[in-house]
């Protein structure tokens, strides 16, 4: 059974290790500035801004019935698709499926704007927020400098090789791939992990050619629907609220339905999205990210965001 008893762990000032990271993070992306433009630092290649709606299911279990799911709802949305990098389509990567609920409700509030940011991989192999930093640092410097740095430190070499080998596990899709938020939010008093399953079996073999034109063909004859589960926190050892490298060994239970209608790729739409923050931090008080990785992410998102309105 789902257990509130979830901790988090806070290191020593790590407020002060999350703003040096950040600016980490806000170098790369100033260094792109001069060839792409006020953009995101990461997910920065936009395959696909979509029109969706998310159905709450009905029946939930007390435990399930948090936040913007406490009771039987339809919401409006707007979906951003993502390749990680500026790598071709077929090349490996992580990718981002983010949905922002539109004008949704919970006991406490109305009207809340709720984001849920997923990728591509069920797990990340890292130790915290530092690693990261050092993968995205080691990525993007020159040969030259990355071999530098991959010779004085041998563990965070190693570190980016066990990623980096997930990456190139094949993905057939957006609309045939699952995704998941790695990190746990929290559902009330209780934390969940989250997951959308693929909408459908059909893989084409095609897609990764082009993969914003192989869900939009899908989307030319139908619909899209994608199960919205969550996977409930019941003790730190089968699922651990700090440990991104772990997956949990806890049941899946659907908690909505993600339905994307027919559509056509819609200029203005996708300049609404581009624009758009999608931030797991931009969430209802019931549904707060969880984990010194996810409040890592807080100090970046901020940062980046400045950097792409132009503020000094």
């Amino acid at each position: 059974m789902p257990s509130t008893e979830w901790r988090e762990v806070f290191l020593p000032d790590e407020s002060t290790q999350h703003a040096e990271q950040a600016h980490v993070f806000s170098e790369l992306q100033r260094k792109r500035l001069k060839r792409h433009g006020r953009r995101r630092a990461l997910h920065r290649n936009q395959v696909a801004a979509l029109k969706a709606t998310l159905a709450v299911e009905e029946d939930l279990p007390d435990y399930a019935r948090q936040g913007i799911f406490a009771a039987p709802a339809v919401f409006e949305a707007h979906v951003r698709l993502s390749n990680g990098n500026f790598s071709a389509d077929r090349a490996p990567d992580i990718r981002g499926f983010a949905i922002k609920v539109l004008g949704a409700s919970t006991p406490s509030s109305a009207d809340v704007e709720q984001n849920f940011t997923l990728v591509s991989q069920e797990t990340l192999k890292v130790s915290g927020s530092a690693d990261v930093v050092g993968i995205v640092d080691l990525s993007a410097s020159a040969p030259g400098a990355a071999l530098r740095k991959a010779a004085t430190n041998p563990q965070l070499t190693r570190t980016a090789v066990a990623n980096f080998r997930d990456m190139v596990k094949p993905f057939s899709g957006f609309a045939t791939h699952d995704f998941f938020s790695i990190m746990p939010i929290t559902f009330g008093d209780y934390a969940a992990r989250l997951k959308l399953c693929a909408a459908s079996t059909a893989i084409n073999k095609e897609a990764r050619k082009d993969l914003a034109a192989d869900i939009y063909t899908r989307l030319t004859d139908d619909d899209l629907e994608f199960l919205f589960q969550a996977q409930f926190f019941e003790d730190e050892r089968r699922t651990p609220i700090e440990d991104s490298s772990v997956r949990w060994d806890a049941p899946w239970f659907t908690v909505g339905r993600l339905r994307v209608p027919r559509q056509a790729p819609d200029e203005a739409l996708a300049e609404t999205v581009e624009k758009s923050s999608f931030n797991p931090w931009i969430a209802a008080p019931e549904h707060r990210p969880l984990g010194e990785l996810m409040r890592a992410r807080r100090a970046a998102y901020a940062l980046s965001r400045r950097n792409r309105e132009g503020a000094p």
